[in-house]
């Protein structure tokens, strides 16, 4: 089976893979030809997983799945939240976005957070959604060269690593898109 994933974001596109079983082959949007940005205009992660599900199957007629994610920290009533890889603006820097961050937390003691990643799959005219989340602690520098986005700052409850000491198959078994892919793929199968 195929299956397009809304997504150019080679990083994803590699967790998203390991995740699925030999059966599935993911393309990106470069497979199918999609170079535009599709819009991410909702103010919940949930919409915005949903708008870029609709746009591939609207525009280019194929099944596929879509997601989105983002960093809710407990003391900033969940910023960035669906703002996370923009936090810091357009460019969508992770270095930015994380300097951001930690700026803001300078003086707090709370620094619960929690990753959260809704997979929106268009499916035969069906669609379904699948959520992971995951809790911990942001800290206050950056360790680990693994990974991608916020992964340097954030260590998971019961971690004592950030997601970026770890490897990609160690994070994908317990991170919030693993989460969501694990219950996608036994949807699919």
């Amino acid at each position: 089976m195929q299956l397009v994933f809304a997504s150019n974001n080679q990083n994803k596109i590699k967790e998203i893979q390991l995740l699925m079983p030999n059966s599935i082959q993911i393309l990106s949007l470069e497979d199918i030809g999609c170079f535009q940005e599709i819009p991410e205009t909702s103010d919940t992660i949930e919409g915005n997983a949903i708008l870029k599900a609709n746009y591939v199957t609207d525009k280019f007629g194929f099944n596929c799945f879509a997601d989105d994610t983002g960093l809710e920290v407990e003391v900033l009533n969940g910023e960035p939240g669906v703002y996370s890889a923009r936090y810091a603006g357009e460019q969508k820097d992770a270095k930015d976005n994380m300097d951001k961050l930690l700026a803001n937390l300078k003086h707090s003691t709370n620094r619960n957070a929690q990753f959260k990643t809704v997979i929106a799959l268009n499916l035969n005219g069906k669609q379904s959604l699948f959520t992971g989340i995951i809790t911990g602690q942001i800290i206050d520098k950056k360790v680990g060269t693994n990974g991608f986005g916020y992964d340097p700052i954030f260590v998971a409850d019961g971690y004592n690593k950030t997601f970026a000491e770890l490897t990609i198959e160690e994070k994908s078994k317990i991170s919030h898109r693993g989460l969501a892919v694990q219950q996608l793929v036994a949807f699919l199968k």
